[in-house]
């Protein structure tokens, strides 16, 4: 809305509320090559291959707190949240046999930088989580062969995620349900006729659920019809006339 749409085209109250929306919850990327498969301490030696795909790094609740608490006073945390996907062991196409791409996501990181920028902070943020990584997987550092660290900044330049929030939007209270993406327009419409929110800033939010664009869907349908008993209703009673 504040990007691709002109501000004459949009009611002003709309782009103020629009502003508004709160984006705290940034996260960053870091892909990598591996020479071979994480081996994660404490994974039973018979789980399967999609067992085996995904681990999350974060020991506690505390420990996620002390994260978000760093990150929005600027600060990188020096140990980080971290998910970690190996895709490749589920799907061999991704990499030559023998080899591994992993994909982690952390959260949390900031957007605005207490000092410096994240350019000149991306390599550190992709040594820490490498470092992280290596708690639990020893032999990942010496396997990486590659690697692409995609910070809040990135995420936002390349895949238009303001301030890097994967859900367009935080997911606390006053930014659900009914208050979603903004209170007034709950309902997968905008103040443009014919354009609809089916994204993660959507109702019920972020997560590949699949659920924000189904429910904007029949919300298509519903106004179509809608439309369509208007028109025939108009019709029908002009001829009478």
């Amino acid at each position: 809305f504040l990007g691709l749409i002109e501000p004459n085209e949009l009611p002003d109250e709309f782009r103020s509320a629009v502003k508004g929306i709160k984006m705290n919850g940034p996260c960053a990327k870091v892909n990598l090559v591996l020479a071979e498969e994480p081996k994660v301490q404490g994974m039973p030696p018979d789980a399967d291959p999609a067992q085996r795909s995904l681990f999350t790094l974060v020991p506690s609740l505390e420990f996620a707190e002390r994260c978000y608490d760093i990150a929005k006073f600027g600060e990188i945390p020096e140990d980080l949240w971290v998910d970690c996907v190996v895709a490749s062991n589920v799907d061999h196409t991704l990499a030559p046999q023998g080899r591994h791409i992993m994909t982690c996501f952390v959260q949390y990181v900031p957007y605005f930088l207490r000092s410096g920028t994240w350019d000149e902070n991306r390599e550190l943020l992709g040594d820490r989580v490498i470092k992280k990584i290596a708690e639990y997987a020893p032999n990942v550092p010496g396997a990486v062969i590659a690697r692409q660290v995609l910070t809040p900044l990135d995420l936002e330049r390349v895949y238009g995620l303001t301030e890097g929030n994967i859900f367009h939007g935080d997911l606390t209270l006053e930014q659900l349900f009914f208050m979603r993406p903004i209170p007034g327009w709950s309902q997968y419409r905008t103040p443009i006729a014919g354009l609809y929110l089916c994204g993660a800033g959507a109702h019920p939010g972020g997560g590949v659920t699949g659920a924000p664009g189904h429910n904007a869907a029949f919300q298509v349908l519903r106004d179509l019809r809608k439309n369509r008993s208007s028109s025939t209703s108009k019709t029908e009673h002009k001829e009478t006339t």
